[in-house]
């Protein structure tokens, strides 16, 4: 089986988490930069301030080069914070004063402004500055260069708080980005809910086209379930316009053989015919009965996704089928006794679905009756639903379970010698599942079956 794909809100959070989560990592790393770009300017430019400051001190004489160190510029650098400071003076390739092994600048020329490096001393990274300036001595230009150097300490303490702070921007973002994507989420997800509501509150007979208001982006899709509607909408005419003339072309040729075989057998002559013509006539009868069944069922699948929501009189439904079947009773002397259709039991469903259980209830009870039997059939109201009762006389159930009788092409083991192709009581049973009803088969005390129809009332 192939692996359900993620659903559209999972998706859209997933991906604007993760560009939330790229944008917040991007943010993090730019501020961090920026911060650290910042904070060495800073550290730069009073680094530089006090190499310049050293510089201008010095002086020029007929004996050498001399300087007042600015302790003032010194102080200035401890005061950021608690960096170790280093100093080199150079005339002439010669140190003066200072650490002389403290690192020169890579290059050296005219300069008027600091040149900033950074190189590793004693362990450790400093950030250096160099100045160069040119002092007379006896009338000599004399290039001096000085350099100061200090330790990173302090701005690598600075460069990591921004960093912290930095993250817990990121991580602000992120949390934000996240909450509005599960808002914007829902906002996009907002117009395919409500069409699916507007569609999923229809009846089943509903197959209107959707004229519901969306956005452009899920126009082609509207589009398509119309499309689809109306595909569905002309097979289910065209399923119904098949099964009702499937009824009238099969029902027909067949009462015309039986008809015909009928007469054939009063005019046999022999005995052999007679039995011939008989054994045509209930095949007939046998393929009509199936025929009808057939296509009562097909009508019952056909219409249960589609129900009518109509009101139902249960007592003039009862009255009306039993006065149509009264001959048949007749010719074998049976006789159905109705109770309760003098009250008005009305309920809610398709009035051609519910005359099709009935109507199978009472061929069923007439086929398996013993002749010269009652028939009782009765409707009457029990809480919040009507029940259709009819008893018989006839074979019983045998000790055979509802669930085997009422499934399709299933018959009881004591109905062989009867017509019947096995569908009777499944519509039956069909049409109370359709109806959010049940139905019920008990053995009759004395002999016989009970069936039992519960319908919800209106």
């Amino acid at each position: 089986m192939s692996q359900a794909p993620l659903s559209l809100r999972l998706r859209l959070v997933l991906q604007l988490l993760g560009i939330a989560a790229v944008l917040a990592i991007l943010l993090y790393f730019t501020v961090r930069t920026i911060a650290e770009q910042a904070a060495e300017a800073t550290h730069d430019g009073v680094l530089g301030a006090a190499t310049l400051a050293i510089a201008e001190r010095l002086q020029g004489g007929d004996s050498g080069v001399g300087i007042d160190l600015p302790y003032e510029a010194f102080s200035i650098l401890g005061s950021i914070s608690a960096d170790r400071v280093f100093y080199r003076i150079e005339a002439a390739g010669k140190t003066l004063t200072g650490y002389a092994d403290l690192p020169l600048p890579p290059r050296t020329g005219a300069s008027v402004a600091p040149v900033f490096y950074t190189a590793p001393y004693r362990d450790t990274q400093v950030r250096i500055a160099a100045v160069k300036r040119t002092v007379l001595v006896a009338r000599v230009a004399v290039p001096v260069l000085v350099v100061v150097a200090q330790t990173q300490l302090g701005q690598d303490a600075i460069a990591q708080r921004v960093a912290r702070r930095a993250a817990l921007v990121g991580l602000g973002s992120f949390i934000l980005a996240a909450v509005l994507s599960l808002l914007t989420t829902g906002s996009v997800l907002r117009p395919i809910n409500r069409l699916a509501e507007a569609v999923g509150r229809r009846g089943p007979q509903d197959l209107r086209a959707v004229d519901h208001p969306t956005p452009a982006e899920l126009r082609p899709l509207v589009s398509a379930l119309n499309g689809f509607i109306a595909r569905l909408r002309g097979a289910l005419s065209r399923t119904e316009t098949f099964i009702a003339e499937a009824a009238h072309h099969i029902r027909t040729p067949l009462a015309t053989v039986r008809a015909r075989a009928e007469i054939a057998l009063r005019q046999a002559g022999s005995e052999d015919s007679r039995e011939t013509l008989r054994a045509v006539i209930r095949a007939v009868e046998e393929s009509s009965r199936s025929a009808g069944q057939l296509l009562d069922h097909a009508t019952v699948v056909y219409r249960s996704d589609r129900l009518a929501d109509e009101h139902v009189d249960l007592s003039a439904l009862i009255a009306r089928l039993v006065m149509a079947i009264e001959p048949i009773a007749e010719l074998r002397d049976l006789t159905i006794m109705v109770a309760g259709v003098e009250n008005k039991i009305v309920v809610r469903g398709d009035p051609p679905l519910i005359e099709s259980a009935v109507r199978n209830l009472l061929d069923n009870a007439i086929k398996y009756s013993a002749q010269e039997t009652q028939i009782d059939i009765g409707v009457e109201k029990k809480g919040k639903t009507a029940r259709i009762e009819l008893c018989d006389r006839g074979r019983g159930l045998a000790g055979q379970r509802q669930s085997r009788l009422t499934g399709r092409f299933q018959r009881g083991e004591n109905s062989g010698d009867v017509v019947g192709s096995g569908l009777g009581l499944t519509i039956v049973e069909e049409v109370a599942a359709a109806h959010a009803g049940r139905f019920e088969l008990t053995e009759r005390e004395g002999g016989g079956t009970c069936a039992r129809l519960f319908l919800p009332l209106v």
